[in-house]
């Protein structure tokens, strides 16, 4: 994905838009309030020739903002620096200090979604023991309900027969929740495979970019960014930023939907309980709705074929296979350096 691919949040639904919108409320408001109070006031001073010259260049001067695109650039631009500046005493806005907890976050997920692997390649091997079993089970019931048949006991041959249904039915379902945990077991996997990837990028970017953000805002003063946005130049410093916020989104983005897969795997596991042979509806409707859902921003285009590789009968699943790791190349591109081109 590229700067040009993605979609920067509006000032608006930014932290800082959020208190930028509840100080002009509060604007709007007091000045209203103050404006009412003071109509009695300066009703008398409108006769006066001097209050109402200076009134009128206020208002000249207001209207000169609204219709100069320069004037109004300037004033958007400061209004939206003190508006950055105030919020960042209270929240964290700062790009490279966003980043850096994302990869705090990441490496606390990676740790419980290893976990999750591990727990749920235990509950996978438990099941294929259980169809095992029961598959011999059917073939030594089936076998005896033939040897019932050819002594004409008839009740004998009936009650192996029916036994032998019951757990051909309960395989067939163990065996549709076989097949849905190794879904869920390849898309963990892979989701730490690519998370893996996701903090090496974000570590690296964190480590080049925080020196050069510094040195930029060293070169560019608040000034010369007001400068350059009246005359309609890019301001390198905000760019700069904007390509920071746009990795921060994204990565956002990919963790979320990271602790979301993770919430959804625990909720299907716990939803199991192989010692009776039972499991939750619930679970798999969960499952098979975030099958059906569009792509995946941290799996990309590995999802379709993931699922394909799952439903694929002649592509057995090595559960005894080590979690892979992603090899760090030596010409490896990150995969946020576009974002500053």
């Amino acid at each position: 994905m590229e700067t040009k691919d993605f979609q920067p949040k509006s000032f608006w639904k930014r932290p800082e838009g959020v208190t930028g919108a509840i100080f002009l409320g509060g604007v709007i408001v007091g000045g209203g309030y103050l404006l009412v109070q003071l109509i009695p006031v300066l009703v008398p001073l409108l006769s006066n020739t001097l209050v109402l010259a200076a009134l009128l260049v206020a208002f000249a001067a207001l209207v000169f903002v609204l219709l100069d695109s320069k004037a109004r650039n300037l004033v958007w631009y400061v209004y939206k620096s003190v508006m950055r500046w105030v919020t960042g005493l209270f929240v964290q806005i700062d790009p490279i200090g966003i980043l850096k907890s994302y990869v705090e976050d990441l490496e606390d997920n990676l740790k419980k979604m290893n976990k999750q692997v591990n727990q749920l390649r235990g509950q996978m091997h438990k099941l294929g023991e259980i169809i095992f079993n029961n598959k011999k089970a059917i073939k030594d019931n089936l076998a005896l309900a033939s040897k019932a048949r050819d002594r004409n006991k008839e009740s004998q041959m009936i009650l192996k027969s029916r036994k032998a249904g019951r757990l051909k039915e309960s395989n067939m379902r163990l065996e549709d929740l076989y097949r849905k945990m190794e879904v869920l077991y390849r898309v963990l996997t892979k989701m730490h495979e690519n998370s893996e990837v996701l903090k090496e990028d974000i570590k690296d970017q964190v480590m080049v970019k925080e020196q050069e953000r510094k040195a930029i805002h060293a070169s560019h003063s608040a000034m010369k960014s007001a400068m350059n946005v009246i005359s309609g130049n890019k301001d390198q410093r905000m760019m700069f930023d904007m390509a920071l916020e746009a990795i921060a989104d994204d990565v956002s983005e990919k963790v979320g939907e990271m602790e979301q897969f993770m919430e959804l795997s625990s909720n299907f596991m716990e939803s199991v309980d192989l010692q009776n042979g039972i499991f939750e509806e619930e679970g798999l409707r969960m499952l098979e709705k975030w099958e059906k859902e569009g792509v995946s921003r941290l799996l990309g285009e590995d999802k379709s074929a993931l699922l394909l590789e799952a439903n694929d009968e002649s592509n057995v699943l090595d559960l005894n296979a080590p979690v892979k790791k992603k090899v760090a190349e030596p010409d490896r591109v990150n995969q946020y350096d576009s974002f500053f081109d």
